[in-house]
């Protein structure tokens, strides 16, 4: 068994959000057929398409579209799967990594719901800041260490990304 179909059915943080806020489609990509696949393009900027996170082919643990998929998507490799298929990590340890990121980001999102953040839609990031740029209210007893536990949530969820999954 290859490190892919080892770690990505239990991962799919690339798919969900988690990692990514929207993928950008490239040279070659058919955005016409992406949408009948049910991906909601996007402009981003003057000449780039994107489709937001988290992916409308993702069904929280298979690729739906895997066969007509982006090909952004078919190039990315995480930093965990790099280093198993490179022999540096076992695949048991790189499962680990996979499974605390997602329970840190599984609190991460438990802490936006609880400060009224509902929309499961909406890329992680862009939940993040819309909770963090709304008006703070005094009135209601604990949203100000409510929302510190939150950036401390998020901070240590990014360090974990950024050391394990984006290098």
């Amino acid at each position: 068994m290859n490190g892919i179909e080892q770690l990505c059915p239990n991962c799919g943080l690339c798919c969900d959000s988690t990692l990514f806020a929207d993928v950008e489609l490239r040279a070659g990509d058919d955005a016409a057929r992406l949408r009948k696949l049910g991906l909601t393009l996007e402009k981003k900027g003057k000449s780039k398409t994107a489709f937001a996170q988290p992916c409308a082919g993702f069904d929280g643990k298979l690729c739906t579209i895997y066969r007509d998929r982006p090909k952004r998507c078919g190039l990315f490799e995480c930093g965990l799967l790099k280093r198993v298929e490179a022999e540096e990590m076992t695949a048991g340890a790189a499962l680990k990594k996979i499974y605390e990121a997602k329970k840190r980001a599984g609190e991460v999102r438990e802490r936006l719901r609880s400060l009224g953040q509902h929309d499961e839609g909406m890329a992680l990031t862009h939940r993040y800041a819309e909770v963090m740029s709304a008006p703070v209210d005094f009135s209601t007893e604990g949203e100000a260490e409510q929302r510190g536990e939150l950036m401390m949530a998020v901070s240590d969820l990014m360090q974990l990304l950024q050391k394990n999954f984006l290098r």
